[in-house]
């Protein structure tokens, strides 16, 4: 089965038009995040117009309120949740709104807040929104005070917990915008650009846009749109006439024909923008950019993926949502960095694991080029956790899955779209004829007559239900295939059996790969989630040809008292893998169209397979400081055309303690190790070998590794063994950053010995002081164990470093951070803040 794409939008629909509005002084849409007034607890008459929340602490969105809270096995998120607390809290904001504007449109959207949020403006209830992943939005023109002060004010519950598997956060952990109409404009999410047709020569782009007239009268309008290519240069535009009558919206179909089309790919992605305007009378009201991208895509069942008629392997990762010391509080250079280190992996595909995305995350893999599954759900009808999503699914499945395709269908990054992962509605069910009416028309929202549940016979709800899923998506977007990430591989699966999934997604389950073929004829093939091999930056565990699969079972507790887990890849949970053996299976079948590995970064919550004090995973490739481990650098080995030799562990050992060294190297015939320049052999790779290695004797000295090519040297490495800890060594990631109040640098802090050396096993207490233009916005050292605060002046090194992040104030100047240690030498560092 193949599916073509389509074309696609970056960002939101509604985006900022800057000098391209009809009044350069009222854009179009915003930032509403400055200003805004909060209190930890629950007052109901917050909401009123004349509260007095004198005393309320006054901060700028986005705001997560649990990642500065404490680590507690006592709070009820457990550590699953990350062991920070929930809660109620309030948010409130004042506003004017110009005498001028009355007779526009006011609207007011939320890209995320994490839960039950309910938004009120002067006293007034907009309404409430029980799903804290999706974005929502209100019209505050029926209540707003022209001219005068306004006041808007959040209530947002994560009380009940646990509600997820994975850390959350709290609060309008997403940005917020204030949005300023003309009675008669594009509608919310209005644009719909596809491309049909594609091909290096030409291409053919349709748009389809939504015009709404909110005024007392018709209007005659015409929509004006412009093709713009990357160098500003408008290179198509198409213009037609409609007549609106009042109180309606109408949509228009437009089309271009793009001749020799930058095509997007993952290695060049190109992007156009579409300039859509409403005029009227001559006159722009209203107006916005779309930047789009081209391309075709096919998922096939015997080559697996293909894009621009060349095959590609996805190789991806899961990421959940959190930006480790930051918490849930979305910040785009804090994802621009994560994908940037991801992308630098050889990493090409993001799986927004397990629920709708930040806007942000989707522009940049737009720009940068990744192949995105846009997940929707990790549940159902069927709850996880005691206080989840499920609660609400019923009443608001329908809402918020069209919410999400209508918000994002225009990402050319996007590729899939997932309707679940690992729900439980895939094992045993009910028959759809044994429901009554009423029952089924709550469940599916079918709209059943008698009839249709007696033509559904033994078909089973969950069946049933994950085609009604599916075929909303398809409605809304039909040039993507739709998906779901299934823990159950056998094809009575009700999620299988519903005939409603595009690829047949697997996670995990490596023994059932080679039988898909068999299995689900004709059926593309993705493994949705892989591996989940568990490892600590900087721990080994020897020998390393030992397999250590924890915990025995997934619901079976566990204690080992390092609480740390092997960086050899000799560590995994029972469901899953290690890298290698997956990496084996993606790379040697053409059918597997590629995997999403568990996962890109550590995140917060689920520190399988420990419990307390553990509190973040174990599972990233890169530790939750955006530390790499080892196994990035296979990876890189694999995935990348960079000539790449890491060798490892560290060479910190006791005398004559048999060490096993690993080397990942490509490029290259063979390897040669040595130690204090004696040589420890040549090692080569077979075909399905990812990897060598040396089972030496330590010694003081240096261990050292030469690559070489038909007996010319590629690469070389060596690692020294470390002295007594006697400096720290600071390095910015950017030593020149914004002076917009959101932009970071990410300070590395290193533990070196006198000769500039890393200590790996250091764990100095480093304090930071901060002058100038900036602040500390979070501390961290990758360790899953450690209860220290993100929220400090401090940190502990972890087997020799720690984070360091710094925010700008929104001034320019200098940052002049330092940091000192008892008995090591301090260090000093200055960081320039620019304005925009």
């Amino acid at each position: 089965m193949k599916f073509y794409l389509i074309l696609l939008q970056l960002g939101l629909l509604l985006g900022f038009l800057g000098s391209s509005s009809v009044k350069a002084d009222t854009p179009r849409r915003a930032d509403f995040n400055s200003g805004w007034l909060f209190c930890l607890g629950d007052d109901p008459s917050a909401a009123r117009y004349d509260y007095d929340d004198t005393g309320w602490r006054r901060l700028n969105l986005p705001h997560d309120w649990a990642i500065e809270g404490e680590f507690s096995k006592d709070n009820p998120s457990g550590t699953g949740g990350g062991a920070l607390p929930g809660g109620i809290a309030w948010y409130r904001k004042s506003f004017v709104v110009k005498e001028s504007d009355k007779g526009k449109r006011l609207n007011i959207d939320f890209d995320g807040a994490y839960m039950n949020s309910s938004v009120y403006i002067n006293g007034h209830l907009l309404g409430t929104r029980p799903y804290g992943y999706i974005s929502f939005g209100y019209d505050l023109t029926p209540y707003v005070k022209w001219g005068k002060k306004n006041m808007i004010a959040v209530r947002v519950d994560n009380a009940e917990q646990p509600n997820s598997r994975w850390y959350s956060g709290c609060g309008i952990y997403r940005n917020v915008w204030l949005t300023k109409l003309n009675p008669v404009h594009i509608a919310r999410w209005g644009t719909y650009v596809t491309a049909s047709e594609v091909t290096k020569n030409s291409a053919s782009l349709n748009i389809r846009t939504k015009i709404q007239n909110e005024s007392e009268v018709n209007a005659p309008v015409k929509l004006t749109s412009e093709l713009i290519n990357a160098d500003g240069v408008v290179i198509a535009n198409h213009s037609t006439s409609q007549h609106i009558i009042k109180g309606k919206e109408v949509e228009v179909s437009q089309q271009f024909v793009v001749k020799n089309p930058q095509l997007w790919s993952v290695d060049h992605p190109y992007l156009y923008t579409i300039r859509t305007k409403v005029i009227k009378g001559g006159v722009v009201i209203d107006n916005y950019d779309t930047p789009t991208g081209i391309r075709s895509f096919r998922f096939d069942a015997r080559k697996g993926f293909i894009l621009n008629e060349e095959s590609l392997k996805i190789n991806g990762v899961c990421m959940h949502h959190d930006l480790g010391c930051l918490g849930a509080a979305v910040n785009t250079r804090a994802i621009e960095r994560q994908l940037q280190l991801l992308k630098e992996m050889g990493c090409n595909g993001i799986r927004c694991s397990h629920n709708p995305p930040a806007p942000e995350l989707l522009d940049l893999c737009d720009r940068m080029g990744f192949i995105v599954m846009d997940e929707a759900f990790d549940m159902w009808r069927k709850k996880k956790t005691s206080h989840d999503y499920s609660r609400y699914f019923d009443h608001w499945y329908e809402r918020d899955l069209t919410d999400l395709v209508l918000r994002d269908r225009n990402h050319p990054s996007i590729f899939m779209w997932s309707i679940g992962n690992e729900v439980l509605e895939q094992w045993t069910d009910v028959r759809a004829d044994t429901l009554s009416l009423e029952e089924a028309n709550l469940i599916l929202n079918f709209g059943h007559s008698a009839d249709k549940l007696a033509k559904e016979g033994e078909m089973s709800v969950n069946s049933l239900l994950c085609g009604k899923l599916a075929d909303m998506v398809k409605s809304l977007d039909p040039g993507r295939p739709v998906t779901a990430g299934c823990n159950e591989p056998n094809p009575d699966n009700h999620l299988f059996r519903s005939g409603a999934l595009d690829i047949i997604g697997f996670n995990y389950h490596d023994a059932w790969f080679a039988g898909v073929p068999d299995k689900f004829p004709g059926k593309p093939f993705l493994i949705t989630e892989s591996v989940s091999a568990l490892m600590t930056r900087g721990y080994y565990r020897m020998p390393s040809d030992s397999m250590y699969i924890w915990p025995e079972r997934w619901d079976k507790p566990f204690y080992e008292s390092s609480f740390s887990c092997s960086s050899y890849d000799n560590c995994h949970v029972p469901w899953g893998s290690t890298h290698e053996q997956s990496l084996r299976q993606v790379k040697n079948n053409d059918f597997i169209s590629g995997q999403y590995i568990w996962t890109g970064f550590d995140y917060l919550g689920e520190p399988t397979p420990y419990g307390w004090p553990a509190r973040s995973s174990y599972f990233g490739i890169v530790d939750l400081a955006g530390f790499p481990k080892d196994i990035y650098y296979l990876y890189q080995s694999e995935w990348t055309n960079k000539d790449v030799l890491h060798l490892f562990p560290h060479w910190n050992w006791t005398p004559g303690q048999e060490i096993d060294m690993w080397a990942y190297y490509n490029h290259a015939d063979e390897v040669e190790l040595f130690i204090n320049g004696k040589s420890q052999g040549v090692r080569r790779k077979g075909k399905d070998d990812f990897h060598v290695i040396w089972r030496v004797k330590f010694e003081p000295g240096v261990v050292s590794v030469v690559s070489r090519k038909a007996g010319k040297t590629v690469l070389e490495r060596e690692i020294h063994m470390a002295g007594t800890p006697a400096r720290i060594r600071l390095t910015a990631d950017r030593q020149s950053i914004l002076a917009d109040g959101k932009d970071l640098s990410f300070v590395t802090v290193e533990v070196l010995d006198k000769d500039g050396y890393l200590c790996p096993e250091a764990e100095n207490l480093i304090s930071f002081d901060v002058e100038g233009a900036g602040f500390i916005a979070g501390v961290d050292n990758g360790n899953p164990i450690s209860l220290e605060k993100f929220k400090a002046n401090h940190r502990k090194a972890f087997h020799g470093k720690c984070l360091i992040v710094i925010q700008n104030t929104g001034k320019s100047g200098n940052i002049n951070l330092s940091a000192r240690s008892e008995s090591l030498k301090a260090d000093e560092i200055k960081i320039k803040v620019n304005r925009p």
